[in-house]
């Protein structure tokens, strides 16, 4: 973040440091001849003295502020980091209110610091020096404003979005208690049934939790944008924009690029979704024209599509294996084996084993006795070995891989825990989410024939359903990780009112996705809210990215391993050489630019979407001929 500039903190050092001096007239002799009236008359006072400025600062004084800060926030994140875990956790009022005092404590600091960086900016200095400090003003996600009022306002309004989204449950009428839905429940049966008015029914109740966050975000908004524009930003969305090694609207149009890339794509699998909808639901459910009704895919945010993959996979085609099914059936395995078999992966490509306080303090279950937040996510507490899965696992296909995707940031935290701090995280946030990802598309028939998952692999007949399968998810996906932050970075700029919320909303989300919500959706609505990423302020655009880079690694990877097949059906399962070349990437964390990170992995220095083409190349063609003579577009 930009701070202050430094001819202001250079006043306000002068404000605070001038005094005046008054000087007393000369008094009269007592034993002069004179009288006062004939006596010289007092100099007049003098001018008080300017003070010298202070002295410029130095590449000793960047120095010792870089490592000041570092060990400062380094004390801050573990406390903060503890904090919130336990807040997540365990939900209660308490818990709340010490998650938010950290926050409260870390954003402090996080402001002051980048104020101060700024002292820095005319000064050439060392690389790392310079670098460090660019990451310490481009740090906060939730920039607070430098009143600590307003600083305390924002951390108890992100504490309590949190928490009303981790405690959020739908409570059909005349329902209560034990019979009220939460997250995993409504999941489940957007997962499994297939009558259009269930799914409605439980999708319009889980967007029940979000209009009372309304208000609250607004605010949040407000406030956020306050700490942005005195750091020197349009807006908390330019802040967000600023953190690629790159400028806040070259980064816009990277991601524009990126999308044009791989649209042909998604509008093929779009058309060929919606016809086979509309020919299991009929006219009036899904109309043969125009957008998908939002609540039909299989998702509470229609953002992944694999769900609905038997309404519409190829007729008489097999993949020969139902991996949910296979999942459920064995009975030696449970939660935690599934975590083991997702480290074992890893093990498999020359990585040591996770500690064994991930295995004692991670929760791998929903507790029956208390609210949590159930959302996935990998946690690194102390920022060297205190890593942390949290998670409610339920055996199913898609916990499986968000395994392997959530302990990909597990093993990439511990791979740079050697770095500096302010060098311990991803070469850009897309970089972190793709890890895990490029390991489970490794998750292939051959891979599940090595672990014990499967018998014998199907025949290469099975590659369409399997494609077609991972397409769902994957490409599907694509619109909705663009437009997630479009819409924030419309909210923070103004260009989205707070009374156009709603609309703005399924405007996008109707242009990205092609599709629409079952009735009107007005502004008593807030159904961002209804996603986890936006009632925890944490940004999306990582999402985006790590899809398109997922495919650009595994198409290295592969590579490097001498795979000569077709890219989807390749993994890199046991394979020590591309285990070695994906550890020199992660271990250099945030210590180079993310185009020289991407180089060391791929010999690539641009985010490069063609790999997913690359993939799906197979499936396009098909997709191509199932759609001749059918309507497309929305």
């Amino acid at each position: 973040m930009r701070s202050l500039p430094l001819l202001v903190a250079l006043l306000v050092t002068v404000a605070c440091t001038t005094t005046t001096t008054t000087t007393a007239p000369a008094a009269v002799p007592a034993d002069s001849s004179m009288t006062a009236s004939e006596a010289t008359p007092p100099s007049p006072p003098a001018a008080a003295a300017t003070p010298a400025p202070p002295p410029a600062p130095t590449v000793a004084d960047a120095e010792k502020f870089v490592s000041d800060a570092e060990a400062r926030l380094a004390e801050l994140s573990v406390n903060q980091q503890r904090a919130s875990w336990v807040q997540s956790t365990y939900i209660t009022y308490d818990t709340q209110i010490l998650a938010a005092n950290e926050n409260e404590k870390l954003i402090n600091a996080g402001v002051e610091l980048a104020k101060e960086a700024a002292r820095f900016d005319s000064i050439e200095l060392p690389y790392d020096t310079r670098r460090k400090l660019n990451l310490i003003k481009l740090s906060l996600t939730t920039p607070g404003p430098s009143d600590p009022a307003l600083t305390a306002e924002l951390a108890r309004i992100g504490a309590e979005l949190e928490a009303a989204y981790g405690a959020g449950k739908y409570c059909p009428p005349g329902k209560s208690g034990d019979a009220c839905l939460d997250i995993n429940e409504i999941s489940n049966i957007l997962r499994t049934s297939r009558d259009p008015q269930r799914q409605l029914d439980v999708w319009r109740g889980w967007h029940t939790i979000s209009p009372p966050m309304r208000e609250r975000y607004t605010r949040y908004v407000a406030l956020m944008n306050q700490g942005a524009r005195e750091l020197g930003y349009a807006d908390t969305g330019a802040l967000w924009r600023s953190n690629y090694d790159m400028p806040p609207d070259a980064f816009a149009a990277e991601m524009d690029r990126l999308w044009g890339q791989v649209k042909p794509l998604y509008d093929s699998l779009h058309c060929y979704v919606r016809w086979n909808l509309n020919k299991k639901y009929g006219d009036k459910i899904v109309p043969p024209h125009g957008p998908i009704p939002a609540h039909l895919l299989g998702n509470i945010w229609a953002q992944e599509w694999g769900n609905i993959y038997d309404v519409v996979a190829p007729p008489k085609a097999s993949s020969g294996y139902d991996l949910t099914k296979i999942l459920e059936t064995r009975k030696d395995i449970d939660p935690l084996a599934m975590v083991r078999m997702g480290e074992h992966f890893f093990t498999s490509l020359g990585f040591a084993k996770l500690p064994q306080t991930f295995w004692e303090r991670s929760q791998f279950v929903q507790p029956r006795d208390r609210d949590v937040v159930c959302h996935a996510s990998a946690w690194d507490i102390d920022n060297v070995e205190d890593l942390r899965l949290k998670m409610c696992i339920e055996k199913n296909a898609e916990d499986f891989t968000t395994i392997h995707h959530e302990l990909g940031h597990n093993f990439y935290q511990r791979a740079y825990n050697r770095q500096p701090f302010l060098y311990r995280n991803s070469a850009n946030d897309g970089f972190h989410e793709a890890i895990g990802d490029t390991i489970a598309l490794s998750v292939t028939p051959a891979y599940l024939v090595k672990i014990g998952l499967l018998d014998k692999e199907p025949p290469a007949s099975a590659d369409i359903p399997l494609l077609l399968r991972d397409a769902l998810d994957k490409l599907a996906f694509l619109p909705f990780g663009l437009l997630m932050d479009k819409w924030r970075w419309g909210v923070f700029s103004g260009a989205i009112a707070p009374a156009d919320y709603n609309k703005a909303w399924w405007q996008l989300r109707l242009q990205y996705q092609g599709i629409a919500p079952a009735g009107d959706r007005g502004e008593e609505f807030f159904d961002p809210g209804a996603k986890y990423h936006i009632a925890a302020n944490v940004p999306y655009a990582r999402y985006f990215l790590a899809r398109i880079l997922q495919f650009q690694f595994h198409r290295a990877l592969c590579n490097i391993a001498g795979y000569k097949g077709p890219l989807n059906r390749c993994s890199i399962y046991e394979n020590a050489e591309a285990g070695t070349r994906l550890a020199k990437m992660l271990e250099m964390g945030a210590s180079r630019p993310w185009p020289e990170a991407l180089e060391a992995l791929t010999g690539q220095r641009q985010m490069d979407a063609t790999a997913m083409v690359d993939y799906f190349r197979p499936l396009l063609d098909w997709l191509d001929k199932q759609n001749e003579g059918k309507a497309c577009g929305w």
